[in-house]
């Protein structure tokens, strides 16, 4: 039997399921309309776009094997009628018809529907303030806007420019805009952190170095107040509420980056369930509260697979999974999408960030009970010459060791997102420390180490689940140095002498040095009436040391996790 599927929305998970649905029934009809003139692309290639790593705007709308995705490509090679430039106006479901208005003319009919997908998106997120509206502000949220960056940049019109957000794509277009393009690149966030809510606090900081040493700026705990402009109307200046002298942000760009929201007035309208937060309710087949209606991607909400609870991840790796499922019980079948975890990775400069699940805020705001571990070290075989530093935190449940999520840090962003996604693959599973101490992980040493940097993070979490160490991360460390006295902190460097004399040399009331193999002959030097804060390179020798004074009848010991290597990542002075 012929049926007629209309798809409003054409950029990720509209054409998947368009594609998905002819493979599976090439009789039925398929009309698919989008608003803009350029479809089918690549969104999150954007911000590379801009930078120049992607020459052409065309690369991120090709298939591997370069044809343009346009209409005529979907006509062509897919049987599937594609309608840009055209804006659905109000669904009506009684009588299954879509009216939709043709941009350029005006003209508007009325299509009729057998099965109809919500494919709408997102939008971004404004700045009510003054100024708002002035020229050379801009919001990326699409190809053709995108363009219009990369016009305006290459043309070398701009000097100083400030991106306002410091979430994903915030940080990307700073990197795009100091790295290619040399511009004097400052980022503005009202947040006390970098990547906030996908990321540690600890690992943020790290990140934030390493984009500071590239040239960026961050102004953070700001929020943006107002927007001035010059005679011809364009953006010169960016006001926060920071009311220090000389704080104003002198600009000729400004991109606004914090946030999207989803495209649920179309199905708000013609009365379908939205969530609290706008997004558009769907079952786990992706069924709306009308059965011939599906929606999937950024204009809907998700089961999280961690909290159970509802989640909004509006990623293009969930979109395109979610356009085969649809494609899939368009065609009659019962396919699933359960949910997620929210994994993602993110390049910054030589640095990659990538996670999955809970960071340690988000799983004591769901009522978990939780820790964070942290380690760094070397993500493949010591003595092999090609490494990189790893940092990588574990979220985990006391009591049940269930892993909650993992975050990290690399040189080899590679590296990381393999780690990362073998804990996302596991994670609905129930995970817990133990699996991840016993991991079973490919080894040679150009790509990993004999015990594989997850079985020691697994078997650093357990022992400090089990209570046989005590650790304190980065941030805790730099409150105690930065209280420092008279009476402490007492930090013994368990590193060789070699590694820690100028240290001792600056620094010789706090900071005190034993070899950790020398520890055991030595314990008399110690204070017994004093806590002590063991430091090592990365935290293997001062957990050794841990052990050893704990067995000796130290109690007041704590372990910096990741050691020196992560003191020195976050910029922390010592």
């Amino acid at each position: 039997m012929q049926h007629h599927v209309v798809i409003i929305g054409a950029v990720a998970l509209g054409p998947k399921a368009a594609a998905r649905y002819k493979r599976l029934n090439p009789d039925s009809r398929v009309t698919m309309i989008d608003r803009g003139k350029l479809i089918s692309y690549g969104g999150c290639g954007i911000p590379y776009f801009v930078s120049g790593d992607v020459s052409d705007a065309s690369e991120l709308q090709t298939t591997a094997f370069h044809m343009l995705r346009d209409e005529e490509f979907f006509r062509a090679t897919k049987d599937v009628d594609v309608r840009t430039e055209t804006e659905a106006l109000s669904i009506d479901r009684a009588a299954k018809t879509v009216a939709v208005r043709h941009l350029p003319t005006g003209r508007e009919e009325v299509l009729a529907y057998d099965k109809l997908v919500l494919a709408m998106g997102s939008t971004p997120c404004s700045l009510s303030v003054p100024g708002a509206g002035l020229r050379g502000i801009h919001a990326v949220h699409g190809l053709e806007g995108a363009q219009r960056i990369r016009q305006l940049v290459s043309g070398g019109g701009v000097a100083r420019a400030v991106v306002v957000g410091a979430g994903f794509i915030g940080l990307e277009l700073a990197v795009a805009l100091a790295d290619l393009w040399d511009i004097e690149t400052t980022v503005v966030e009202f947040r006390d952190q970098i990547l906030p809510g996908v990321i540690g606090g600890n690992l943020a900081r790290m990140a934030q170095k390493q984009m500071q040493d590239k040239g960026v700026v961050f102004r953070l705990g700001e929020q943006v107040r107002s927007f001035e402009g010059n005679a011809e109307g364009r953006v010169a200046r960016v006001v926060t509420d920071n009311a220090a002298p000389g704080s104003d942000l002198d600009a000729d760009l400004v991109i606004v980056a914090i946030g999207v929201k989803p495209n649920s007035g179309l199905a708000s309208a013609a009365g379908l369930g939205v969530s609290q937060r706008g997004a558009i309710l769907v079952d786990e087949h992706l069924r709306t509260s009308d059965p011939d209606i599906y929606a999937g991607g950024d204009c809907v909400e998700l089961k999280h697979l961690i909290t159970g609870g509802p989640a909004y991840l509006p990623l293009g790796s969930l979109a395109n999974r979610q356009g085969r499922v649809i494609g899939t019980n368009l065609a009659g079948g019962e396919s699933v999408f359960a949910g997620a975890v929210g994994s993602w990775c993110v390049k910054l400069f030589d640095l990659s960030a990538a996670g999955t699940g809970l960071t340690l805020a988000a799983a004591k705001a769901a009522g978990f009970d939780a820790l964070c571990v942290h380690i760094s070290q070397l993500d493949r075989a010591h003595f092999y010459p090609d490494k990189g530093l790893m940092s990588l935190e574990l979220v985990a449940e006391r009591g049940t060791g269930r892993v909650l999520g993992m975050q990290g840090l690399a040189a080899m962003g590679d590296a990381l997102v393999g780690r990362v996604d073998v804990v996302a693959a596991l994670l609905p599973t129930g995970l817990t420390v133990e699996t991840v101490s016993g991991l079973e992980m490919a080894y040679s040493p150009p790509f990993a180490a004999a015990l594989d940097i997850l079985n020691v993070l697994g078997n650093t979490t357990e022992n400090i689940l089990a209570g046989r160490n005590q650790g304190i991360q980065v941030d805790e460390f730099a409150a105690l140095w930065a209280g420092r006295n008279g009476n402490g902190p007492y930090i013994l460097d368990c590193r060789e002498r070699a590694n820690v004399a100028g240290l001792l040399a600056a620094h010789p009331e706090h900071w005190h040095n034993i070899p950790q193999g020398e520890l055991r002959q030595r314990l008399d030097e110690l204070p017994r009436d004093q806590g002590i804060v063991l430091v090592c390179n990365t935290g293997a020798r001062s957990y050794e040391s841990y052990v050893t004074l704990a067995h000796a009848g130290f109690t007041n010991l704590v372990s910096v996790e990741g050691g020196m290597t992560a003191i020195l990542a976050a910029g922390v002075a010592v």
